[in-house]
């Protein structure tokens, strides 16, 4: 009897991979709650960046993009690269796929898993359930990977919690909690722009901290994209185009090279649509460097130098850092210690071959892992149409 394949994750990367699978005749078994970072992870009022074009999840067959989903649920159609889509559309779209072509998704959470006897997988359910897998595939998203530089650790006790001092960007989905108060966001990409014009849009008092002179910046709109290079999803750039349709040689840079592009490629920047909500309604402050955090009466105190070379101190009732994501998989604790002592990994991320593989067999990550081997697509929704077909035929080649 054939094992089947454990998909541990049930976001756009988990249920696209899925989807490929059960294609392909594979036995599949999936775990996980669907969409459920973007539920409840991401703030009530949230537009996402990426354009329609760039937010389908890959499907094996026609009839599953984000249009279809549109046209069939009734949804205003969104075609264009100015038709903006609204978080509560796109949790919409992901669920509809999942009841559509992931039937069977099991809504439990994989509190473990560790190398079977006869060489497959052991996993251990909260429902108590033991079973062996075949192989399994980690798509388990942002989930356990928040950044909090350490910078802002002296503020924030055991750790980021939205009732202490400092909290991060991903533990808010109310944002109307701040109402009348003093509130400091940390960071100048997407998530800490658009969550610092939300604050201020439920009436708090927001000042974003941005390093660097200039930090803050937001894209051009589509009609201002220049019209002699290649579209992509991410924009009209050579080097966009060749990271999103040919990330097969990423893996062959130096860990250097790939750990800087991942990080820098595509990096903080506001959308266009944002602009015009932020300018105005939200103060900022540049700084060279946060040189440390502490309270005082209760409340959080940032002490910043200055782009200029001078130190000063910023007070608030919450500091919010909207500071990314960080891979490792030291955090990924439901995999069992022999497996991550066994991984061989790049700067706490996992070092990733052919198909997706790591170097335990049968082991298998997608999604923003796999990003230090094939590049800044895979932190976006449209890594999904690169993945998950190829990590479906390797593991059908490798364990049929």
């Amino acid at each position: 009897m054939m094992h089947p394949v454990a998909v541990i994750g049930a976001g756009p990367f988990g249920l696209s991979t899925a989807a490929h699978l059960r294609a392909r005749g594979i036995p599949v078994r999936v775990f996980g709650e669907p969409m459920v970072s973007w539920r409840d992870h991401m703030p009530e009022g949230m537009l996402l960046k990426s354009t329609p074009v760039a937010s389908n999840i890959d499907a094996p067959g026609r009839g599953h993009t984000l249009l279809d989903y549109c046209e069939a649920s009734g949804t205003p159609r969104l075609v264009t690269d100015e038709d903006i889509i609204p978080v509560e559309t796109f949790i919409g779209y992901g669920e509809w796929f999942q009841q559509r072509l992931v039937p069977g998704l099991e809504r439990v959470r994989v509190v473990a898993v560790d190398r079977g006897r006869d060489g497959g997988f052991e996993l251990k359910l909260d429902s108590g359930e033991l079973f062996t897998a075949g192989a399994v595939v980690v798509a388990t998203g942002l989930s356990g990977l928040a950044h909090l530089p350490p910078e802002l650790a002296g503020a924030a006790g055991d750790g980021p919690t939205p009732a202490g001092p400092v909290s991060h960007s991903s533990q808010h989905h109310d944002l109307s909690r701040f109402s009348g108060k003093e509130l400091l966001v940390v960071g100048a990409g997407q998530s800490a722009l658009e969550t610092a014009a939300l604050a201020a849009e439920a009436g708090a008092q927001v000042r974003v901290v941005a390093r660097g002179k200039g930090a803050v910046a937001f894209g051009a709109p589509p009609w201002q994209q220049p019209r002699l290079r290649p579209e992509s999803p991410f924009g009209r750039a050579w080097s966009l185009y060749a990271l999103s349709y040919y990330p097969h040689p990423y893996r062959y840079l130096p860990p250097q090279a790939r750990h800087f592009l991942v990080r820098r490629i595509l990096g903080p920047l506001g959308a266009w649509w944002l602009r015009d909500r932020f300018e105005g309604k939200v103060e900022v402050s540049e700084v060279e460097r946060i040189v440390r955090a502490g309270t005082s009466g209760g409340r959080p105190v940032l002490e910043v130098q200055s782009v200029g070379g001078r130190t000063q101190e910023l007070a608030a009732d919450h500091v919010i850092a909207a500071t990314g994501y960080r891979v490792d998989i030291a955090a990924m604790d439901f995999l069992g210690h022999e497996l991550r002592t066994r991984l061989a990994v790049s700067r706490g991320t996992p070092r990733l071959g052919a198909g997706y593989r790591s170097s335990v067999p049968g082991l298998y990550f997608t999604g923003l892992p796999a990003a230090a081997s094939y590049g800044p697509v895979m932190r976006f929704v449209c890594g999904t149409e690169f993945a998950s077909p190829r990590l479906a035929a390797h593991l059908a080649s490798a364990h049929g």
